[in-house]
């Protein structure tokens, strides 16, 4: 993923701001679900790369 999560997060921001100015308790917690998911994808990829780059230098150090 590219983008790790940031549209979700961005999104989710924009939803929450949406709800705070309309008064919309339901749209700031989507917005505030949005963001955590955004965030947990980060957390995901972020674990994928980690565990990717401990692979490809384990696989050097066998070469």
């Amino acid at each position: 993923m590219a983008d790790k999560g940031g549209m979700d997060k961005m999104k989710g921001k924009a939803k929450e701001m949406t709800g705070k100015v309309t008064g919309d308790r339901g749209k700031q917690a989507e917005g505030k679900m949005d963001q955590a998911k955004g965030e947990a994808k980060k957390s995901m990829d972020d674990v994928r790369d980690r565990a990717q780059e401990k692979r490809d230098s384990m696989k050097r150090r066998d070469a």
